[in-house]
């Protein structure tokens, strides 16, 4: 009885495949993956969880083993469950992310956080799914790109 209990007010774990709310209609989930591995499995998850509508995945490489490329040849293949990727590469990477990537249908680069929020805010729609990939906090992107989903949906 006392492990029903405890399992009752389970929350789940923060930052894994985390819920943070439906602005729009859209569900935008905050994910800790920080190498291939774990991308692959959170957008197989999110797949299995939410077939219908598009799955949209925003990957900041921010872990020490990203930013010195050692998985850089397998980011884009683990990425593939998704209907769009969108890659952040900030200025500290140095490594081309953009020629990583090039050859995968549905994946592209940004240099700026905000050309991110904007170019999802254009694509999905009620129904659809974002994850959002980063170890760190992404500039804030988690918070601003909800921000930017639930005032451009319709009151």
């Amino acid at each position: 009885k006392k492990c029903v209990e405890a399992l009752s007010d389970f929350t789940g774990i923060k930052r894994r495949m985390e819920l943070l709310g439906k602005p729009g209609g859209i569900a935008v989930y905050d994910d800790f993956a920080h190498h291939p591995t774990a991308i692959e499995t959170t957008l197989a998850a999110l797949r299995a969880a939410e077939p219908k509508g598009k799955l949209v995945a925003v990957v900041e490489p921010r872990s020490n083993t990203m930013r010195m490329g050692q998985h850089r040849d397998q980011l884009a293949p683990s990425a593939e469950a998704a209907d769009h990727v969108f890659w952040y590469q900030p200025a500290e990477l140095n490594w081309d992310l953009a020629a990583v990537v090039e050859s995968h249908a549905g994946q592209r680069v940004f240099s700026d956080v905000e050309q991110i929020i904007e170019t999802v805010a254009q694509l999905v729609e009620p129904g659809d799914s974002v994850v959002v990939m980063s170890n760190g906090g992404f500039d804030s992107l988690h918070d601003r790109l909800c921000e930017r989903l639930d005032v451009g949906s319709p009151q």
